[in-house]
């Protein structure tokens, strides 16, 4: 048996990754699979009605897991002078963990479990595992000219490195709009108000959990944040055309080549820089390859000074103010 466990709090997107890539190297190793925690499935801050709007089959339910080994997915961090984060925690880099598929029987994984590598061969089933019951299905935004933009707010908001500025949006939809001039654009997203403020005059809504995770599933269009509930809608998706998406995901706002993480790469999607060009995800693996191959890996675990940390909070604060100033001008004008 080999298997997972849904955290506590741990937001859909993260649960449906750990859940899909265990199952999928269960699937892979030739062993049988089961979830721990298997009532925290979709109970936090967005919603308490758990699963409700699939027929997830989570297999065996593991009670005791002091009978269970733990393989914790290789953790791979840059301390980067780039945000604060970046210099106390380090950056979270890491690609597939190949040890992974060494593991035997009766294994917990834990870990962030986002790279393709663990679930592409699995695409059918995947679609089969995460099938929305036919009373919540919805194609009421499948239209021809839509597009569907997910903003992702909550923590996401304060966070320079993290939030998505108003210019990534804009290039989105412009880049959409080189697809069909017609095109219009709705708002799905956990932070109305958020979203709001960059880009004003849009369309928000926020629905229950099963209404958000349709419309994007069943969208022809799509403009992604650097959030991982959107990622398993818009893989599973038969409607999709095109989808655009951050590169360098969790960095896109301040890296210079480098991904957090280069799991977060993913076939058929197109990834945006911060000048609007859009890449390929193979253009975007070679890219990385080659980032690694230069960086100066010997920052990892660097400790910075007191001074130095404090200094580049004052400057993640003042650049998050100057960004939200901006927000606020172009509501007015």
């Amino acid at each position: 048996m080999i298997g997972t466990e849904f955290i506590k709090g741990q937001g859909l997107g993260n649960q449906l990754f750990c859940y899909v890539s265990a199952r999928c190297i269960a699937k892979d190793l030739g062993y049988g699979f089961g979830t721990a925690g298997q009532e925290q499935l979709a109970v936090n801050i967005h919603s308490k009605k758990g699963m409700y709007f699939m027929d997830m089959d989570l297999g065996a339910a593991i009670t005791d897991k002091r009978e269970y080994n733990i393989y914790r997915e290789k953790d791979n961090r840059l301390y980067l002078k780039n945000c604060v984060h970046d210099m106390t925690h380090g950056c979270y880099v890491a690609d597939a963990d190949e040890g992974i598929y060494g593991i035997g029987d009766k294994t917990l994984i834990y870990g962030n479990l986002q790279a393709e590598r663990y679930f592409r061969a699995h695409k059918e089933e995947v679609k089969e595992w995460l099938k929305v019951k036919k009373e919540y299905d919805s194609y009421q935004y499948t239209k021809e000219n839509l597009c569907i933009v997910n903003i992702r707010g909550g923590e996401y908001a304060d966070e320079r490195a993290l939030f998505l500025r108003r210019k990534y949006w804009m290039d989105a939809m412009k880049n959409m709009r080189s697809v069909r001039q017609d095109m219009e654009f709705m708002i799905v997203t956990d932070d109305v108000e958020a979203a709001g403020r960059v880009l004003p005059g849009i369309p928000a809504k926020h629905g229950e959990l099963a209404q958000d995770y349709v419309t994007i599933k069943n969208a022809r269009y799509l403009i992604l944040s650097n959030s991982s509930f959107a990622f398993f809608p818009a893989f599973t998706s038969e409607t999709a055309v095109k989808v655009i998406a951050p590169k360098y995901w969790a960095r896109h706002n301040v890296s210079d080549g480098y991904w957090s993480s280069g799991q977060n790469i993913y076939e058929g999607f197109w990834y945006q820089d911060g000048k609007g060009k859009l890449f390929r995800a193979e253009e975007c693996r070679r890219e990385w390859e080659n980032y690694k191959k230069q960086a100066d890996f010997a920052s990892e675990g660097k400790k910075y000074t007191t001074r130095e940390v404090e200094r580049q909070r004052k400057k993640d604060r003042t650049l998050y103010w100057a960004d939200k100033v901006a927000r606020r001008l172009n509501r007015m004008f």
